[in-house]
């Protein structure tokens, strides 16, 4: 398998017209992938947008039925306690009596007075229970039949007590009734108690019928298109009015669907949208970019055949050319017929393996030992000093030409250099940290604009205390980047250091910058625990596989080889207030150090 792996390789290596179709391939790879995220996010911002439009008069249309539950609801109050109603209701009993004519007659009056005021309701009726007859300003009245409807009416009378509930025209009373069809009525209705302050009431019903087409009016409006549906659902979910497409064409992965919530009536506003009718002009722009696309790919492979022609083919011949010099073939001779720059290229070449025959046969030892001194010679000033008067240098020329923020970050950075490759020395004390720190900070300064201060508390007693080379900078790098990106003014640095208890030397790094999201600061938080109760030759082989977190898993590890398990790391993060990074060193091993230090320079 390897070895016909190596052999597709190879014969692809050798194809040069395959590998130049390859490049403009690639080539035309990010502005594909471009195309096509820009459409997808176009359709994406369109769907947010019509969702964000149909939210807003959806909306609406709910605040218009709430205001039209609470006007219905208001006058049902007003007829349910009206005394004189519920006096006329009390006093008639089975027996229907000529003044129960003309109660039952004043009863009707009140009530279509009432359906008059408000357009939302469409029919009133009272259910009378001494006389089982419904009075209602639709029919005028009506003597029930059947027994297990009046059951029905009582119970539902006793369970409402003061109360409100809303019934569905088709909700089953007795088998084979539906209430619409005892009400006469093919919309919601709303339903409760008579008689609302005697606690002693008879079982008598108020039934308040809407208008389902004034309903459909308020939302009918709202319709995208003949292919969406909208759809008003009580608290129970069952549909109230609904208009638009019928419900057996629902293709829920394919549909937009918009929903809004009631805080009064817990009634619910459903909008549903086919998203083909949403893309329909993104999907004629999706299938002009594919046709770019493959017109763009046909393209590449007919220019790819061209340069192959025209570029590539003199160029594979020069190349042969070179590869049988290169192998010992003096004597090489590429034969050649152009008279453009290729066959100028191609004819330097041979004169050039011409005299290089005679370069190699006459003065080959001679320059081969005149070379190599002469590269030994140019290594040995590859050293720091050389590193040191070349930024000396650019430093001067840039005080030259007063580029002021130029020569300053050259000598800041020429001073950080010099610090660091400081005789090889592996520790500093605090005091000279920090100043090797301040050089760095102020090239960032000059970097950002100023646009952040930097403030130094270090403690008289931790000033002396030898820390390991470059341990903060890490820190401050994070500091910055992190924390004073994107900030234009007002951004602050604070580095501390001091001694705790007399056992641990504490060095915090804060900034005031966004802060950490709180799952990226619980995942950082519980990867330094991980590297912090694992040994040091696993978190070092751990190095090799880690994608993130660099910075940190770098000063972790170094604390950890040279101070051992005591060393800690810490990082602490509030959203919009700013991140802190604590490191904690068991005094007693810098106190190592700085005899190890002092003994080294004694040999020396």
């Amino acid at each position: 398998m390897i070895a016909m792996i190596r052999w597709i390789r190879d014969r692809f290596s050798q194809n040069i017209q395959t590998r130049l179709t390859g490049y403009f391939l690639l080539i035309l790879l990010p502005l594909v992938i471009i195309s096509l995220f820009a459409i997808e996010r176009s359709r994406d911002i369109l769907y947010e947008q019509a969702v964000e439009r149909t939210e807003m008069a959806l909306s609406s249309a709910m605040n218009h039925f709430d205001l039209a539950l609470q006007n219905v609801e208001e006058i049902s109050t007003l007829i349910a306690a009206d005394p004189a109603m519920n006096e006329m209701l009390n006093k008639n009993s089975t027996d229907f009596s000529p003044q129960s004519i003309v109660d039952f007659s004043n009863i009707l009056e009140q009530l279509s007075n009432s359906v008059s005021v408000n357009r939302y309701i469409s029919n009133i009726a009272i259910y009378h229970q001494a006389s089982n007859r419904f009075i209602s300003t639709h029919y005028g009245g009506k003597k029930l039949t059947g027994e297990r409807q009046q059951e029905w009416l009582v119970e539902a009378a006793r369970r409402s007590g003061t109360g409100i509930s809303y019934v569905m025209s088709e909700l089953p009373v007795t088998e084979g009734v539906t209430f619409g069809q005892m009400t006469n009525t093919d919309s919601v209705s709303l339903i409760r108690a008579m008689d609302l302050y005697n606690n002693e009431r008879n079982s008598n019903l108020l039934v308040v019928s809407f208008n389902k087409s004034k309903l459909l009016n308020i939302i009918k409006t709202l319709l995208p298109s003949e292919n969406s549906r909208i759809s008003l659902l009580n608290e129970r979910g069952e549909v109230v009015v609904e208009t638009g497409r019928a419900r057996s064409q629902d293709i829920a992965e394919k549909d937009m669907t918009v929903t809004i919530d009631s805080d009064y009536s817990n009634w619910r506003l459903a909008l549903v949208q086919p998203k083909g009718e949403l893309y329909k002009e993104t999907d004629q722009l999706r299938l002009f970019t594919v046709a770019i696309i493959g017109l763009s790919i046909l393209l590449a492979i007919i220019i790819s055949w061209v340069v192959y022609s025209g570029i590539a083919s003199p160029v594979l011949k020069l190349s042969r050319g070179m590869k049988r010099l290169s192998s010992g073939e003096l004597n090489i001779h590429v034969d050649t017929k152009r008279k453009d720059e290729f066959g100028f290229l191609i004819q330097s070449f041979n004169k050039m393996a011409l005299v290089q025959k005679h370069l190699i046969e006459d003065h080959y030892e001679q320059q081969l030992r005149l070379t190599t001194t002469e590269l030994k010679f140019l290594q040995s000033q590859i050293n720091p000093h050389f590193l040191y008067n070349t930024l000396d240098s650019i430093y001067w020329m840039a005080k030259n030409y007063d580029a002021d923020e130029i020569s300053e970050m050259v000598m800041n950075l020429s001073k950080f250099f010099r610090l660091s490759l400081n005789k090889g020395r592996e520790v500093f004390t605090m005091e000279e940290s920090i100043e090797h720190l301040h050089y760095y900070l102020r090239i960032q300064q000059l970097r950002f604009m100023d646009n952040f201060t930097v403030e130094y508390h270090i403690s008289e007693d931790s000033r002396k205390v030898p820390i390991l080379k470059l341990l903060l900078q890490p820190l401050v790098e994070n500091a910055i980047i992190h924390g004073m990106e994107g900030k234009t003014s007002g951004g602050s640095v604070v580095i501390s250091s001091w001694i705790e208890k007399g056992q641990t030397v504490m060095i915090r790094v804060d900034d005031n910058g966004p802060g950490i999201e709180p799952d990226r600061l619980r995942y950082i938080q519980h990867e330094l625990e991980k590297m912090g109760v694992r040994s040091v030759p696993a978190s070092s082989q751990d190095e090799e596989h880690v994608k993130d977190l660099f910075g940190l898993r770098n000063v972790l590890s170094r604390m950890k080889l040279y101070y051992g398990k005591e060393a800690e790391l810490s990082v602490t993060s509030v959203r919009g207030e700013g991140t802190s990074a604590t490191i904690a060193i068991p005094l007693n091993r810098c106190r190592e150090d700085m005899m190890e230090s002092n003994a080294r320079k004694g040999e020396n």
